[in-house]
């Protein structure tokens, strides 16, 4: 009996500690705050894996975003690691993933999953709600999963997670189409937001099998990154004309 709780003791335990790859970037204090609603985070997965898997969502989105073996992806808010898993088989042993949240009790169940499944391309990484925390100059592409309306400080975030991008690294957000309360993000107020802190649309789509799209912006240059001080927040036009 003692040794059956010692196991079920360790069981609980994180797998690895999840700490941060990359020095601080800017801090959030730095840039102006959104002008819109911050949705909670409620949940380390949006929706059921098998029903993801049946539109093949991922597959969707790499293709479109042109992940391809050997390149190193981020997955910014991982979760539960659904999109950490199957990036991983994409980009192959040459690859590397990823796989950054903020929330403890994720980061935990993340890096047991990657144990469990023997995930040797994936590194589990612990950043700050407005700062991924990546080796600079070390990402090809990085994903933002139905997870960019929950971000309390974008420019922040953005700014960051542009220092960590190699040149010509591609970002590619999935969201709903709906306002920021209700878990989405209008498209107008995205572009807007992404444009302010110095990133360049090279594509938007309607991703079969759902209401929800994916963006794809290029990352600025660390040194093109704009002045924080001279960003100007967008107005959520969507959220106020829903609430007339």
């Amino acid at each position: 009996m003692t040794r059956l709780l010692a196991i079920a003791f360790l069981l609980t335990l994180p797998a690895q500690a999840a700490e941060p790859l990359g020095p601080p970037g800017l801090p959030a204090s730095a840039f102006p705050k959104p002008d819109r609603p911050v949705a909670e985070i409620i949940t380390p997965l949006w929706a059921a894996e098998a029903d993801r898997d049946k539109v093949d969502e991922v597959g969707q989105v790499a293709r479109l975003m042109t992940i391809a073996p050997g390149e190193t992806v981020a997955d910014i808010g991982a979760g539960s690691g659904y999109y950490v898993t199957r990036l991983s088989r994409i980009v192959g042993p040459a690859g590397r993933i990823f796989g950054e949240d903020v929330i403890p009790r994720y980061l935990d169940d993340l890096s047991r999953r990657v144990r469990s499944e023997k995930l040797s391309n994936v590194t589990v990484v612990r950043g700050e709600p407005h700062d991924p925390r990546l080796p600079p100059n070390s990402v090809d592409a990085a994903v933002l999963v139905h997870m960019y309306h929950e971000i309390s400080q974008p420019f922040g975030l953005l700014h960051n997670l542009a220092g960590a991008m190699k040149p010509g690294g591609r970002v590619g957000i999935v969201d709903d189409d709906d306002i920021p309360s209700n878990h989405g993000t209008p498209p107008a107020l995205l572009r807007c937001e992404l444009s302010a802190a110095g990133y360049r649309e090279t594509g938007f789509h309607k991703l079969e099998g759902g209401s929800h799209y994916l963006a794809v912006f290029e990352a600025p240059a660390a040194a093109a990154r704009p002045d924080p001080a001279k960003i100007k927040p967008c107005k959520d036009e969507t959220t106020r004309a829903k609430a007339r």
